[in-house]
């Protein structure tokens, strides 16, 4: 039985998410899904145990806990209501092997991605739903992760899945019409969700690898089942910040900025992986918004020392981001690139003007960039305050550590 349980185990962390979007399919509802999917997995302990491995395990889970939501709805009590519900889950899919060997299960996780990123729900509804049902997360896992509650997740998840149901969302990838704003919906919780994994917003660590592993892995299907240049230029952006990883904090956890990094201990496959994909992102020509900074993330790879860098590539770069998609983060990170090309003196204007702005003001970067503008030109002091100010605004972690240990160096 042991050897049973390793390998339902194993089926599990492979194929659990691929079963769970058939099944919702299949039933039309996500709760009864999950409650099909967890059905089906206990009865493959047992049965696997006494008949062997099936040929197609996936298949096997499918038919089985379509068949075990069938069975629940005959035990409600509302019988007569479930009548029809139970004709259509009886007629639907009686040979799930024979689909699954033709055409597979690949494209239902498609389906329920798009589903889950609908832009009906709310931009923190569709994170919580493709945590929870594409990723596997828990809702504890989700709440640490975003500092909120398990509690409120739940809470969002409830109403994300009510609202499909009730709106009658389609589980379908959206038509080619349709397809650019769900596409950039689906994009935007990827890389919210690889973003807190890589610069955490609070906590002790500064990555959550668990989070940028997910991010990676569902981009990584969506690239295969719809290789969108967007798509294609989002991962390799992932790929690329992801290939530092290891080299962004020290043994005690402690902040080390881009310049000072190992650049020997770099994944180099990774790298490698992110340059195919970025060449195949800018092959058709129009270039977009993730393809751009998958770009200048490129730049920085490609850099033997932090000396070599290309910055004038990057600011051009992140020009043209500008022009497509201006934000103030992204102009502010465009300043950053002006100092490093041109001098502190150059890239300290452009963000002072830009923290003129309501938009930066309490966004602790701009601080912290200005207060390191200030402190390459000298001016001890006023580098201080912004310090002080950026320190204030950031919440407890190695970002903040790093930032207070460089006040200290100032002040003596």
């Amino acid at each position: 039985m042991g050897e049973v349980a390793e390998a339902v185990d194993a089926v599990y962390r492979r194929d659990s998410r691929r079963v769970l979007a058939t099944l919702i399919r299949l039933l039309g509802d996500f709760d009864l899904a999950e409650e099909a999917l967890h059905e089906a997995f206990a009865a493959a302990v047992t049965q696997w145990a006494a008949d062997g491995l099936p040929d197609n395990p996936r298949a096997w889970l499918v038919s089985t806990g379509r068949f075990k939501a069938i069975d629940r709805l005959r035990r409600r009590q509302r019988f007569d209501e479930a009548v029809p519900e139970l004709q259509q889950l009886q007629g639907a899919g009686d040979d799930l092997a024979a689909e699954a060997e033709r055409e597979g299960l690949d494209d239902d996780r498609l389906r329920l991605i798009f589903v889950c990123c609908h832009p009906a729900l709310a931009p923190e509804a569709r994170l919580a739903l493709t945590l929870r049902e594409v990723c596997d997360l828990s809702n504890e896992e989700i709440a640490r992760a975003f500092l909120s509650r398990p509690a409120t997740i739940a809470q969002r998840i409830v109403r994300a899945k009510a609202k499909i149901r009730d709106a009658g969302i389609a589980y379908r990838v959206p038509p080619p019409a349709e397809l650019p704003e769900r596409l950039d919906s689906v994009l935007r919780v990827l890389y919210l969700v690889f973003n807190e994994g890589y610069a955490a917003s609070g906590g002790d660590a500064l990555v959550r690898r668990e989070l940028c592993a997910e991010a990676i892995r569902v981009a990584t299907l969506l690239v295969e089942l719809l290789p969108h240049p967007e798509a294609l230029g989002l991962l390799a952006l992932m790929l690329f910040h992801d290939a530092r990883r290891e080299t962004r904090t020290d043994d005690r956890g402690r902040l080390v900025l881009l310049e000072d990094q190992d650049r020997r201990r770099w994944d180099r496959g990774q790298i490698e992986q992110a340059e195919a994909l970025l060449a195949r992102a800018l092959a058709p020509g129009r270039v977009g918004a993730y393809a751009l900074q998958a770009a200048i993330a490129g730049a920085h790879a490609r850099a033997e020392t932090a000396a070599a860098t290309d910055w004038k590539r990057i600011v051009a770069l992140y020009e043209l981001l500008c022009e497509l998609a201006p934000s103030p983060v992204v102009q502010l990170n465009a300043a950053v690139a002006l100092a490093m090309r041109d001098g502190p003196a150059a890239g300290l204007e452009r963000v002072e003007q830009l923290l003129e702005g309501r938009e930066l003001q309490r966004y602790h970067p701009a601080h912290a960039a200005r207060a390191e503008l200030l402190r390459r030109l000298g001016r001890k002091d006023e580098a201080a305050d912004a310090f002080r100010r950026a320190i204030a605004l950031a919440a407890p972690g190695p970002e903040r550590e790093h930032m207070e240990a460089r006040l200290r160096e100032l002040v003596g």
